[in-house]
């Protein structure tokens, strides 16, 4: 929608900008150094890294998992394990030997068969008791049945995602929404300032008049007062508004988030109310399309409604596929190590794993019972949300309307000012009216013009607010 600013044309104020002024911001070049330096769209940004983060993560589930481990252990008490041939070697003594009776005491098969037999089975007890036992492996784990819980987390994943995207938007908004409001006031307060001068300059005159009519002799003392008292009084509204102008101005800086700087200066206008600017579509259907907040409640609701049914699978099993390779080395040195004897020292396995919760204390009923708790929880704030942003657009229509009602008058009252103080001021240097009317008409005027630069302010926060309010910020 058209954002045009313009002079107000019943003023024609605009400020000038000293050629000794530092740095000048336009409206938009503060709009965009505050997106530039706000803290809360940085949090933002990295709150969307985030979200992003956690989408590749959710994948990332669906993947099959390689974990490489390594272990060694050292057992204490356990004497050395020796290699021990003591079966064969009684069977090769024995071997071609008779007993009393004429019969061998061993043969053949027992040398070559049963005792080497013995002796690995002896062996392999014994290994048991090494004291260093280290072991190398590999495992694969691939889930093929989660009961939907991988797919929905990256789902609840992408909700989040959209949920901090919008979130950026919304904080980008209301950061514009800050820095506009304050440069309007900051634009109010220099012409604040503007008319102050003006007055200031017009009273001058007249006491340099009032002055040359009474060293002739054409005034008393007490109009001399009167002027003097005026003057003051304007002098000090002057240095009472160059003071908020100060305030406004590091308000506006402080907005920006820029340091401090006495030298820096603002330029813009105010929105013209004359300017013919649209109306904002104040439909709840377009509303509710356009409130980001609104549109994260939905993000957030979607989130919990999947939320229950990551909870619901704790009733189902989890079924996974693995796979293992792992060496095994066990010594009486930890740095002696066997060379990889795929036959022995190396355990190849395969694996399908299913589990399946029986009972855990009713734990996954009560999450499930939490999740649509939750659930409901954010539903409700979206119904009170809505309530609230229709209560918003009226409240702030009527208000928008209220400052177009007060612009017509305070607009009529600035030209019935401005008439009465040329008549009064002209029939004063005749000698037609008196100075007290005169210095009346010029303090009617100048409160004339505060008043219509305050109401055209009044319209301007009016229908930014209800550009906020209908989501067309």
């Amino acid at each position: 929608m058209s954002r045009h600013l313009a002079i107000i044309p019943a003023l024609a104020i605009a400020m000038a900008v000293p050629t000794w002024a530092g740095q000048t911001y336009t409206r938009e070049e503060a709009v965009q150094t505050a997106m530039d330096n706000s803290p809360d769209i940085k949090n933002a940004e990295e709150a969307l890294k985030t979200a992003n983060s956690q989408v590749d993560a959710g994948y990332g589930n669906a993947y099959p998992s390689i974990d490489l481990s390594a272990t060694t252990t050292r057992i204490f008490g356990l004497d050395d394990v020796e290699k021990s041939s003591a079966m064969s070697d009684a069977a090769s003594g024995m071997y071609g030997q008779k007993d009393a009776d004429g019969n061998p005491q061993a043969n053949a098969f027992d040398k070559n068969v049963v005792g080497p037999a013995i002796d690995g089975l002896i062996n392999g007890m014994a290994a048991q008791g090494y004291r260093w036992q280290s072991s190398v492996g590999l495992t694969a784990t691939q889930i093929l049945y989660a009961a939907g819980k991988v797919g929905t987390g990256i789902e609840i994943a992408k909700a989040y995602k959209r949920l901090q995207e919008v979130n950026l938007e919304n904080t980008k908004s209301t950061v514009r929404f800050s820095v506009e409001t304050s440069f309007d006031q900051l634009i109010y307060l220099d012409s604040v300032v503007a008319i102050a001068e003006a007055s200031l300059a017009q009273l001058q005159e007249h006491i340099d008049f009032v002055k040359q009519s009474y060293e002739s002799g054409l005034v008393g003392e007490l109009d001399m007062i009167r002027a003097q008292l005026q003057l003051d009084e304007v002098q000090s509204s002057l240095e009472s508004a160059k003071k908020s102008q100060v305030l406004a101005r590091n308000a506006l800086l402080n907005v920006m988030g820029l340091p401090y700087d006495a030298e820096v200066q603002f330029k813009g206008e105010l929105r013209d109310p004359e300017a013919g600017v649209p109306y904002p579509d104040t439909s709840m259907a377009s509303v509710k399309k356009r409130r980001k907040e609104l549109v994260m409640l939905e993000e957030t609701e979607n989130m919990k409604q999947k939320n229950i049914s990551i909870e619901e699978g704790g009733y189902k099993p989890t079924v996974v596929l693995g796979g293992q390779l792992t060496y095994n080395n066990k010594q009486n040195e930890f740095y002696k190590w066997d060379a990889p004897d795929w036959d022995k020292n190396i355990t190849k396995a395969v694996f399908l794993n299913v589990t399946m919760n029986l009972f855990n204390g009713m734990k996954t009923r009560e999450s499930v019972t939490q999740a649509k708790s939750s659930l409901r929880t954010t539903q409700i704030q979206k119904e009170t949300a809505e309530r609230g942003f229709r209560l918003q657009i009226e409240n702030n229509a009527n208000a928008l309307s209220d400052t177009e009602s007060q612009l017509v008058l305070k607009k009529r009252s600035v030209e019935l000012a401005q008439k009465n103080y040329e008549l009064t001021e002209a029939a004063y240097k005749v000698g037609r009216e008196t100075q007290l009317n005169f210095l009346d008409a010029t303090m009617s005027l100048r409160q004339a013009k505060l008043n219509y630069m305050q109401a055209v302010l009044n319209w301007n926060i009016a229908y930014n607010a209800l550009l906020q309010a209908t989501g067309e910020y």
